[in-house]
């Protein structure tokens, strides 16, 4: 018996969001952990949604992805970081980061 597309999708995002959130708690740097962390949401909404629980789905992205990132906002106003030393590994990271967003908006 072969899976239905819903059902691949769902392992799909359940996959993700299981990396992402382990990512998340593996980070050096707050800033990737806070990405990392939009990811795990992004994906677990998207198990919701596939589950037909769209409220939960979009309350989840626009909640708690927003005070995700309000969060990394104070924590980039109190942390003092060096941003010159930062922007010198930022063309090395785009081919990633592209990746990264395509996947989120591929899901």
């Amino acid at each position: 018996m072969t899976p239905d597309f819903p059902t691949l999708a769902f392992l799909g995002f359940a996959a993700t969001a299981a990396i992402a959130a382990l990512a998340t708690i593996t980070a050096r740097n707050p800033v990737h952990a806070a990405l990392w962390l939009v990811l795990t949401f992004f994906s677990v909404a998207c198990t919701w949604i596939i589950g037909g629980a769209e409220f939960l789905g979009i309350a989840l992205v626009l909640v708690y992805v927003g005070a995700v990132m309000v969060l990394f906002l104070f924590v980039v106003m109190m942390l003092d970081i060096n941003f010159d030393k930062l922007r010198e590994g930022f063309w090395r990271h785009v081919p990633l980061a592209g990746g990264i967003g395509f996947l989120m908006a591929l899901e």
